[in-house]
């Protein structure tokens, strides 16, 4: 998990994974469906959802610059994945906000890291 967390599925696939951890890829899925109840590739996108989520309530960046951070690969990827997780865009969740911590395009480890981490 704390690789999943670092970001080690953002550029890399699920076998790399499996290999770094010394088991087949089959097997860390039959693991991670068995222990977590979802994927590896699932929970990673979820932490991405949620880092990104922490980031839109916590700074007033841009959100393409969220999306990148987050770990997103592209603005359509972030776009669909909130959609898929929250059934509305990652704009809403901007509208009317007014206690947002002004960072001017500055990130902390705080706003990226997943809160198990903290």
């Amino acid at each position: 998990m704390r690789l999943i967390e670092a970001g080690f599925l953002d550029g890399g696939s699920t076998a790399a994974l499996a290999d770094k951890l010394g088991i087949g890829s089959r097997h860390l899925s039959r693991l991670f469906l068995r222990h977590v109840g979802a994927s590896p590739r699932r929970v990673a996108s979820t932490r991405r959802v949620q880092a990104a989520k922490r980031m839109i309530d916590q700074t007033d960046l841009p959100l393409a610059k969220i999306a990148f951070a987050a770990g997103f690969g592209s603005l359509r990827r972030f776009n669909a994945a909130f959609l898929a997780t929250y059934k509305r865009p990652p704009s809403s969740f901007r509208r009317g906000r007014t206690h947002a911590k002004p960072m001017h395009g500055r990130l902390s480890a705080r706003a990226v890291a997943p809160a198990a981490a903290r």
